[in-house]
């Protein structure tokens, strides 16, 4: 038999990847009236689901009034400040206990085929994916992890918005090779250092790309 699907998860997937791919921007109001008959579940399960975003940092909520949330500067910056605090240390850990087999059958699949070879977005993401779970695995600390999870979704918001260039892929890729080569190796100086570095680079690349967003101080909600 299969597994009955909860229509607050039914809401909660659909409203996350509205959110996530901007087709619902900062700032759109979120009316359970409104929600529940377009999504076609009633008004209950889309309280549930609102109220697993705003944990999440997705949705917030003034008064009664729920709405995507801001995304200004402020956010992405301290957003990343949070994400190299957990992901170096979750680097730290996958080193220190990692597999080798694991990394090196990663390395095997997504390493390009000639230094010539640009990996394009959809192998790119592939690999980020492939390596996060990786390193998630290794590191085998689920407090650690679960806090990397309830930020990814706002990660994911910043890099759907802030679509790097062929460059960037190229960098940012080679950058994630060398954390795998790192973590492979033991090394959990390298590991820390090369994931900053990623992480540094990324940032400086998301802030060049998103000069136009709203500048609310964080906690404010755009009128």
């Amino acid at each position: 038999m299969m597994p009955c699907v909860r229509a607050s998860d039914i809401a909660y997937e659909q409203l996350r990847a509205e959110i996530i791919d901007w087709v619902l921007k900062p700032g759109a109001p979120l009316s359970e009236i409104d929600t529940a008959e377009r999504i076609g579940v009633s008004r209950t399960p889309v309280r549930e689901a609102l109220a697993r975003l705003t944990a999440e940092g997705l949705v917030s909520s003034i008064g009664r009034t729920a709405r995507v949330a801001p995304l200004s500067r402020d956010h992405v910056v301290q957003l990343y400040e949070v994400r190299e605090a957990l992901e170096t240390y979750a680097a730290r850990l996958a080193a220190r206990r990692r597999e080798p087999a694991r990394f090196e059958s990663l390395l095997q699949e997504f390493r390009p085929a000639t230094d010539s070879h640009a990996p394009d977005a959809e192998h790119s993401a592939r690999f980020a994916g492939a390596l996060e779970a990786e390193i998630d695995v290794a590191a085998a600390n689920h407090y650690l992890t679960g806090q990397l999870d309830h930020l990814r979704g706002q990660l994911a918001r910043v890099r759907n918005h802030a679509h790097a260039s062929a460059l960037r892929l190229r960098r940012a890729f080679d950058e994630q090779i060398l954390i795998a080569e790192a973590v492979l190796a033991g090394d959990e100086t390298l590991a820390v250092h090369a994931t900053a570095i990623h992480l540094h680079n990324s940032l400086a690349a998301a802030l060049r790309i998103l000069p136009e967003l709203d500048t609310s101080p964080v906690g404010t909600t755009p009128s």
